[in-house]
């Protein structure tokens, strides 16, 4: 019998077949553990979802996802990866692959092509972790499910509390909306080149909350300057003060004191709030 070949091995011989290298400027670093791979596109595609995968790379997790997924709708930034992954699915008719930046993806097109409701399964790029999560959070799609693979120390984000260093918008968002739960960690050993850092899976179950319009945008300016009250950072806002009396919140509140609910009700507290 022949020696087996890992996942890194495999990975480096697709690269070699289409001419290719890593784009470091891109933070190509392609999961190279197929255990895990599967282990994710399951728990994202749960309940036979369609899936939207951002950042398929050679496919590592669309091929998981195939499996689990009626059809899946894979974004890919890079050209020639994209021209790759339709070389290696040339034959699997449940797959449409965008050569887009999935931060100018129409999402409406997405949801046209998969239907609704449909999962996210991505491998994230450290340098874009923040505005892809940001608007998948707040597009107000129906997505029960995601499965976002990035580095350990991004991926805290989801799970941070209110008072400490890593609570702020995307903390916010995560667990207003969704239930965050850590699917898995990832060693640097389980992916193609190795990356300096760990990685984890964060697993999101859609929670039954009504979208908030302008959330994200509150929020972004209520962490505006966050050693600053938050009245101080809602400053020029109409009923700022009113607002959280009426929440019940102390004018010497900082947002990172309060938690996603109290952030929630006072951002719905004025429909009138322009951001």
């Amino acid at each position: 019998m022949g020696e087996k070949v890992s996942g890194a091995d495999h990975i480096k011989e697709q690269l070699q077949s289409f001419g290719l290298r890593p784009n470091k400027a891109l933070g190509q670093n392609f999961l190279a553990n197929a255990e895990k791979a599967e282990a994710i596109a399951a728990a994202a595609c749960q309940g036979g979802l369609p899936a939207l995968e951002i950042g398929p790379g050679l496919g590592a997790l669309t091929g998981p996802l195939l499996r689990h997924a009626p059809k899946v709708c894979a974004v890919e930034i890079d050209a020639a990866m994209a021209a790759a992954l339709s070389s290696l699915f040339a034959d699997e008719p449940k797959l449409r692959i965008l050569h887009e930046d999935f931060l100018q993806t129409d999402l409406a097109l997405v949801q046209a092509e998969l239907g609704v409701p449909f999962a996210v399964a991505a491998n994230l790029p450290y340098y874009a972790t923040t505005p892809i999560c940001l608007r998948l959070l707040s597009c107000g799609l129906p997505i029960p499910r995601m499965a976002l693979m990035a580095q350990k120390e991004a991926a805290e984000r989801f799970f941070a509390q209110p008072s400490t260093r890593q609570y702020g918008l995307l903390a916010v968002l995560a667990q207003y909306y969704y239930q965050p739960t850590r699917l898995m960690e990832l060693s640097p050993a389980d992916y193609y080149p190795q990356p300096d850092v760990s990685s984890s899976v964060a697993l999101l179950i859609r929670r039954n909350t009504a979208l908030i319009p302008g959330f994200a945008d509150f929020l972004q300016r209520a962490f505006s300057q966050r050693r600053k009250t938050l009245l101080n950072n809602l400053k020029g806002l109409p009923g700022a003060a009113e607002a959280l009396a009426c929440c019940g919140i102390p004018p010497a509140a900082r947002a990172e004191s309060l938690g996603p609910e109290a952030l929630a009700r006072l951002a719905m507290s004025s429909g009138k709030w322009q951001y």
